[in-house]
């Protein structure tokens, strides 16, 4: 066996633990979810019961309205991704394709934002949200990502690789800006937005910590935050398998579509030039 084959193996082979030990605790979710709820946990019991069950399935939602978080939740990233598309196409084509006074200047700022932890910014969009008066509203968890710096990067980075002789033979042919953006820019430029969407549908299906800063009733409450307050509603106590099962519900419908459209999601990340 050549040195070069044996790299090969070594690196299927290391590859190989780290899934498994990736896939483990995801497999023990699942499994602890169809667990008999009257039947204890121990050591010679740990993945199944003597029967699978969806019991605490049903439990989860008489307990809690999931129902609702899920809306909330699609609401929320839909709402997002819908607006960041928009926002951060317009100014990368602006920052890509026009020359004005402060450009670099405001391009400086905007990567700034991308060294900017989210976290240190919660007091002052906290503060802006009271007085815009709306705290415990969708719109209040929205409102701070319909600006996206990565997306604007991004966006401007895809556009300036586009040919200017696209642009000029557009404009000859009498199209406006908006049909030479939709028609020129945006064909080659569909790789990073579908990267960047499921970058943002990510991110803010996981999101936790600023919709809990601004919900404060199950109308306005996304899944993360939900679930929070599920696992710690008294009849709940250290009941596993009901945890776990409220844990699938969360993560179930992203971890989905991850294996539905694995290839896209790497293909996309790939061919934008991400990282």
């Amino acid at each position: 066996m050549t040195r070069e084959k044996l790299l090969d193996w070594l690196s299927v082979i290391a590859l190989g633990v780290v899934a498994i030990g990736w896939a483990i605790p995801i497999l023990w979710t699942f499994a602890i979810s169809l667990h008999p709820p009257d039947e204890a946990l121990s050591a010679d019991n740990v993945w199944f019961g003597s029967h699978l069950t969806l019991e605490n399935y049903t439990t989860a939602f008489n307990i809690a309205p999931f129902g609702t978080y899920y809306l909330n939740t699609i609401f929320i990233v839909v709402g997002i991704l819908v607006v960041q598309l928009i926002t951060s196409t317009l100014a990368g084509y602006s920052l890509a394709r026009y020359r004005f006074r402060g450009q670099n200047v405001i391009f400086f700022i905007i990567l700034l934002q991308l060294l900017v932890p989210i976290s240190t910014l919660i007091v002052p969009n906290y503060a802006t949200i009271r007085e815009l008066r709306l705290f415990d509203t969708l719109l209040a968890v929205m409102l701070p990502y319909f600006g996206s710096a990565l997306g604007t990067f991004l966006m401007r980075q895809t556009f300036k690789a586009v040919p200017r002789d696209l642009d000029d033979a557009a404009r000859m042919d009498g199209a406006n800006w908006l049909q030479t953006l939709w028609n020129v820019y945006i064909p080659p430029a569909r790789p990073a937005l579908v990267a960047f969407s499921l970058a943002s549908i990510s991110f803010h299906w996981n999101d936790f910590l600023w919709p809990l800063v601004v919900t404060n009733s199950e109308a306005s409450r996304p899944l993360t935050v939900g679930l929070a307050i599920f696992t710690q509603l008294g009849e709940i106590g250290a009941q596993w398998p009901l945890v776990t099962a409220g844990t699938v519900i969360v993560i179930g419908p992203l971890l989905l579509l991850f294996l539905i459209f694995q290839r896209f999601f790497i293909e996309s990340f790939l061919h934008s030039g991400i990282k």
